[in-house]
């Protein structure tokens, strides 16, 4: 009797979410064959391989990594059964249209969903998501890893993946430095996201394999902050669950995948940047996280930026260099550098876009909604070079770097600069405290029970 042929799945995504997937679902089913990945959103990701280490002994050569444009001409040649979408902050219209492709390409289309995809941990885990890129997630894990440090606990924050260099070499990553950083040669997305969490003193992990990862913070943390990316869902099973909502993109927290599934979860909604919004617009996204989940509690919050030299803005030609995915695929016109400059009375934001090296070039066609903006774009030491090659041919009297991290870490800025920063800034504090000490409260619990245990073990 003839062997039945396993499903030939192939697997969408942007080297993250499409990762843990195979990983902890697709490499478990027997009757499956993962044929191949496809890439979106991240430069540079498609033409590498998804190497045998990590793919393991049924796939000795590896897994390839295709660009998505080629979509229907791989379900094809390589007789695809099954299409999975796993990539996050895109809109249901976007997802319905690859839906469409996959479908007229005579394959089967399909999302998988938190309860197969989520691991659980022995420690407590909050995670902090939200229903688009750019609401204010870092800062608001910042908050609760200052809630946590002050009640003494030891915090190991999880990053979403951004494994874009040797998938290889970055399996497990563990961050307890700048330096540390420098020698597994991040990029600049990489570096916002976990360079203000080292600044504080936190553990982070990152990388391929979440399970390996989990097991390793677990060893060092008493509680686990998954600091979320992409409005993804989360990779833990959470024992509370913030979600940050923005009112500056009032009702896209019903139209982007999968950010209304966020919002549905959350035991927390944080509302926030209620400084800068509209009051129509704060009223609509309230009236929508009331109308998805009426159980959550909602946490208002302002997001106040700070300049280090406020005095250096005044009268003067601006460049504005915004957080990089916030701006692009986040699809904000402007970030706390643009606010900062205009509450400050620069005499002129110039537009970067005449001026663009390279790479940026490309950016900038891609993302024609950014005008008076330079997101800050790098994703390999060539596009770190063409970065600063822009910033040094804009005719401008000040750089205003609203970046999470010094960019003069990275590249030499010769003209006049300085930083913007942001916080998390709570209508009424202890909300956000009140849960966060329960679930450090239950923790421990928990360790000092594992402390009897292995005492009496002794």
């Amino acid at each position: 009797m003839a062997t039945a042929r396993p499903t030939r799945v192939l697997i969408m995504g942007a080297a993250g979410r499409d990762f843990h997937n195979f990983n902890v679902f697709w490499k478990r089913q027997p009757d499956v064959e993962v044929v191949c990945f496809t890439a979106a959103q991240i430069p540079d990701i498609d033409g590498r391989v998804y190497p045998a280490v990590l793919a393991g002994p049924r796939y000795p050569r590896g897994i390839p990594i295709h660009s998505e444009d080629r979509l229907e001409s791989l379900i094809r040649d390589l007789e695809v059964d099954q299409v999975t979408f796993a990539y996050s902050d895109v809109s249901y219209d976007y997802v319905m249209h690859q839906a469409s492709r996959v479908h007229a390409a005579g394959a089967e289309f399909r999302l998988l969903g938190p309860g197969q995809t989520m691991l659980r941990s022995s420690r407590p885990v909050i995670a902090v998501g939200a229903v688009r890129t750019g609401c204010g997630k870092s800062q608001t894990a910042r908050r609760i890893s200052q809630i946590l440090k002050r009640l003494g606990r030891r915090v190991a924050v999880v990053r979403h993946p951004m494994p874009y260099g040797d998938l290889s070499r970055q399996v497990c990553q563990r961050f307890a430095s700048v330096r540390d950083m420098d020698e597994q040669h991040c990029t600049i997305e990489e570096r916002e996201e976990y360079e203000p969490h080292i600044a504080m003193g936190n553990l982070v992990f990152a990388g391929v394999d979440y399970e390996q990862i989990l097991a390793r913070a677990e060893a060092e943390a008493d509680v686990i902050l998954w600091d979320g990316g992409n409005n993804d869902l989360p990779f833990f099973r959470p024992d509370l669950d913030v979600v940050v909502a923005d009112p500056l993109r009032p009702g896209h927290e019903l139209r982007y995948y999968p950010g209304e599934t966020n919002l549905r979860m959350a035991d927390i909604v944080v509302l926030n940047k209620m400084d800068s919004a509209e009051p129509e617009a704060i009223a609509t996204v309230e009236a929508n996280i009331r109308a998805l989940n009426p159980k959550a509690t909602l946490v208002r919050a302002n997001s106040p930026v700070t300049v280090c030299d406020p005095a250096a803005v005044k009268g003067k030609r601006v460049l504005v260099i915004e957080d990089g995915p916030t701006v692009t695929h986040g699809e904000m016109r402007y970030g706390a550098g643009l606010v900062a400059a205009r509450r400050l009375e620069a005499a002129e934001i110039v537009d970067p876009r005449p001026y663009a090296q390279g790479s940026i070039r490309g950016v900038f066609e891609r993302y024609a909604h950014l005008t008076q903006v330079l997101p800050a774009m790098g994703y390999s030491d060539q596009q770190i070079a063409e970065l600063s090659a822009t910033v040094e041919a804009v005719p401008c009297d000040l750089v205003l770097i609203a970046t999470p991290i010094d960019l003069g870490h990275l590249m030499t800025i010769s003209k006049p600069s300085t930083r913007v920063t942001y916080e998390l800034e709570e209508h009424d504090p202890t909300l956000l405290e009140r849960a966060v000490v329960a679930v450090a409260a239950r923790g421990g619990e928990r360790l000092g029970q594992e402390g009897k245990a292995a005492r009496a073990a002794g």
